[in-house]
């Protein structure tokens, strides 16, 4: 297979090019290459409950990971951890899979 350079102006996109498109671009930061991703099948459906549930526990583990990196002990522990590690591409990722299952399926804390 042949490498591609793309130009310039996509090596710094990220996300969509406009609200109408369905293309995605995504530049992995550690190793500067660029990806594209294509939503070829939306879903017109409505979220089940489950789906609502798994959204509404993200928001409330997002908003408990967020705190945590607020703090600046905490957040240079995590930032140690992740530099050591090359898996997970950002911190907020990286603190995401950490404390995650410290969450109940509610999204309710149950142990650190």
């Amino acid at each position: 297979m042949a490498a591609i350079k793309p130009m310039a102006l996509i090596e710094s996109m990220s996300k969509k090019v406009c609200m109408h498109s369905d293309v995605y671009f995504r530049t992995n930061r550690q190793t500067g290459k660029t990806y594209t991703g294509k939503i070829c099948y939306p879903s017109d459906k409505e979220p089940s409950a489950a789906q609502t549930k798994a959204k509404e526990r993200f928001a409330k583990v997002a908003a408990a990971v967020r705190a945590v990196l607020a703090d600046p002990t905490e957040k240079a522990r995590l930032k140690a951890e992740y530099k050591a590690q090359t898996k997970i591409g950002s911190l907020f990722g990286y603190a995401m899979h950490k404390l995650s299952p410290n969450y109940d399926s509610d999204g309710n804390v149950i142990g650190n």
